[in-house]
């Protein structure tokens, strides 16, 4: 019989925190673990935020990263509550409700959508469950070689180059120093390169469902590569689960992404779900210079000029749209739709969106593309 000393299963939670906590990249040393176990014990505890309190003195996350203790304490601890909007800070889901009277109550999602083959315009909210499984090589080749081939723009800070536009006279006068006075050399200046702001649009509606667990991953990857990438999901309402996806434990994000989202599988109004983005002026912001990759089939049940008028302002403000469809599975596609042929003269890149491989591609090589 084994004398090793049992951990109580009441600790077990416990540790298990501390555990997520260095999956995320926080540094929590083994006497910080025994410390947090006896504050715990000495507190009582009486309630969740008595066990946050213990993790904050003996964990001690870095100031700068005290949000991320809090999301990840929340997904850990509280479970289907655990994507909480901040103090003080905007609401995070634009609802978009059907215009009438409102006493109807939601279909059911398999009323509303069963085969998932049609676009429906009834709202169907219902909670959604993400299985687990490997990295497809499309995500790992993402996660690979998104820093050097996603898009990037020039910044206003300068660098040294041996060539350049700009005379670097600090430098210059430095040289001139060591050699006398004379000036052997010029050096020179060139604009630092910044990553590009990304947006991704996700459409979770029922026409959709046979690829949203796929675009999600895919989604979560991308902000694993990007931190300067946006994500929202659009069905019936607009969602925004960039905070969500943050989280660097695939399976954790993706059932906090679930919590937060309430019409997978439902109706498609996407146009609705779009001039919602624009009208909150920090949504729209994230828009402003950006490569804006919206994945949907564009079946949409709505008023179609609505969509085209979203999309137009939605260009003007991106740096490139790119509109990702499923129906899109030849070269030289021409869209049928009455939807994708609206909106068409908007987009920069009406490409093929209905694998994994095809998106990660398509986001690739966006780098080596300028805005039409």
């Amino acid at each position: 019989m084994s004398d090793e000393l049992q951990l109580p299963r009441a600790a077990r939670v416990f540790i298990s925190f501390v555990a997520l906590l260095r999956s995320n990249g926080f540094a929590v040393a083994p006497e910080q673990t025994t410390a947090f176990l006896a504050a715990i014990e000495l507190l009582g505890p009486r309630s969740l935020e008595h066990i946050r309190q213990a993790g904050l003195a003996t964990l001690a996350p870095p100031p700068e990263r005290r949000a991320t203790y809090d999301r990840l304490f929340d997904v850990h601890f509280r479970g289907s509550e655990a994507i909480e909007r901040a103090e003080g800070e905007d609401e995070e889901t634009v609802r978009l409700q059907e215009e009438g009277r409102g006493g109807d109550e939601p279909p059911l999602a398999d009323e509303a959508n069963e085969s998932g083959l049609a676009a429906a315009r009834a709202e169907a909210l219902v909670e959604r469950r993400f299985a687990q499984g490997a990295t497809s090589d499309a995500l790992r080749l993402l996660a690979r070689e998104a820093p050097a081939r996603l898009p990037r723009r020039r910044g206003h800070r300068r660098m040294r180059a041996r060539r350049g536009p700009f005379a670097d006279l600090r430098r210059t006068l430095r040289d001139s120093v060591r050699n006398d006075g004379e000036v052997l050399r010029l050096g020179r200046l060139r604009r630092r390169a910044r990553p590009r702001k990304m947006l991704l649009l996700i459409d979770v509606s029922g026409s959709m469902k046979a690829r949203t667990e796929e675009n999600m991953k895919l989604a979560h990857a991308l902000l694993q590569a990007a931190h300067g990438a946006e994500v929202f999901t659009f069905g019936t309402r607009l969602t925004r689960v960039t905070r969500a996806l943050r989280l660097k434990r695939r399976e954790q994000a993706l059932n906090a992404a679930a919590h937060l989202v309430s019409d997978w599988d439902g109706g498609t109004r996407i146009g609705d779900a779009l001039q919602a983005f624009l009208a909150v002026p920090r949504f729209g912001g994230y828009a402003r210079g950006a490569a804006v990759v919206i994945v949907s089939d564009g079946l949409e049940r709505g008023d179609v000029s609505t969509l085209r008028d979203a999309v137009a302002k939605l260009s003007r403000r991106a740096w490139r749209v790119s509109w990702l469809t499923p129906l899109a599975t030849a070269a030289g596609f021409q869209p049928q739709t009455e939807a994708l042929i609206a909106i068409q003269r908007f987009v920069d890149d009406l490409v093929d969106g209905g694998s994994s491989a095809a998106i990660v591609a398509h986001l690739l090589s966006l780098g080596t593309r300028r805005a039409a």
